[in-house]
């Protein structure tokens, strides 16, 4: 029962917390972010009680509030641009700027937090690593928070599949395929045009809006196809009816999300947790390396089942491409530990 209801589930849950306008609103996205800052600074105020960080307990909320808006937040949307949307990036820089356009990368974030961290340990005198040794601890559960509001959002959504656990995602008809030729909408709009009108007694109206969103946006030179897309996701939210039509043409697919937040958020934050509470004093640089070949052997693994969003590297999706640097990096954030042995510098 469970598996045949899964496999038929078709994704319908609503980005928005709290919604006050048809675009303006409190987003579960938002939220995650929220959490995962407030998850950071409990748990390092708590390492710094247990005297497993040189940070006093007064310079906490400054070192997370650094380390979240100008490493996670300004990293993780940069990382975005350069590493997944150059071109779009070069041709309009402005659109850095459009953080609620969506557009994050977990690697520009990790490299983010770690620039903010060493220019917060130069500013008072810390070990950088020694403070990054903590923000390891506590980035996965970051990650966990991000993952699951990917999966609120219906977006990122993983490859084809036969599984029992498979999912339908309306986002998926925003997707550009190649085809002999060239490459087009793997749904088109006339298609869309067509299910709209099969539907119109459970969906009155439908095809309606659906020409009158295209017709603005082809007016207003936005993308008409999304127009129409944005139509019928928002319909098959609210209209059960409708939305069994629609998985009828959907993709089952892996919820890659809800993977990506075990193995690449839960599991790591929990294994460093203990190794960091068990051992309070190690070398500094043990945990960073652990966390860097950790997480990159978890995202190689995990980018098996999740839809590519962007063109290969050297056969490689991105995620697995930049994720071989981090084990790289790992592995000589390990050999410093070992060679510099060095430890935490308690506050007087």
């Amino acid at each position: 029962m469970t598996n045949a209801y899964l496999a038929t589930w078709v994704h319908h849950l609503d980005p928005f917390a709290i919604q006050f306008t048809e675009s303006f609103g409190i987003r579960w996205y938002g939220l995650a972010y929220v959490a995962g800052f407030l998850a950071a600074f409990f748990l390092i105020r708590w390492f710094v009680r247990l005297g497993a960080s040189e940070l006093k307990e007064d310079q906490v909320a400054d070192h997370i509030t650094i380390c979240a808006l100008f490493g996670t937040m300004i990293g993780g949307r940069l990382g975005y641009m350069l590493l997944y949307n150059w071109e779009g990036f070069a041709n309009n820089p402005l659109s850095f700027f459009d953080f609620l356009g969506g557009g994050m990368s977990s690697h520009g974030g990790i490299a983010g937090i770690t620039i903010a961290a060493g220019l917060y340990a130069w500013y008072t005198k810390k070990s950088w690593i020694g403070l990054g040794d903590n923000l390891v601890v506590v980035a996965p559960i970051g990650v966990f928070f991000g993952r699951l509001a990917n999966f609120v959002n219906g977006e990122l959504f993983g490859r084809k599949t036969e599984s029992s656990l498979a999912m339908k995602f309306p986002e998926e008809l925003h997707e550009w395929v190649q085809v002999p030729g060239g490459g087009g909408w793997m749904f088109p709009t006339d298609q869309l045009r067509a299910l709209a009108s099969r539907a119109s007694d459970v969906a009155p109206g439908l095809l309606d809006q659906i020409n009158a969103a295209v017709s603005h946006a082809a007016a207003s030179g936005l993308n008409a196809h999304a127009a129409a897309v944005n139509v019928i996701v928002e319909a098959s939210r609210e209209n059960a009816a409708f939305r069994a039509l629609l998985g009828e043409i959907l993709t089952p697919r892996h919820p890659s999300q809800l993977y990506e937040a075990l193995v690449e958020g839960l599991i790591p934050f929990l294994v460093l947790l203990v190794i960091r509470l068990r051992w309070k004093n190690l070398y500094h640089g043990i945990l960073t390396g652990t966390f860097f070949i950790l997480y990159a052997i978890s995202r190689i693994l995990v980018e098996n089942f999740r839809e590519p969003d962007a063109e290969r590297i050297m056969g490689l999706t991105r995620g697995q491409f930049y994720s071989t640097f981090m084990i790289v990096a790992g592995i000589a954030f390990l050999m410093y530990a070992f060679l510099r042995k060095r430890r935490n510098q308690l506050p007087g």
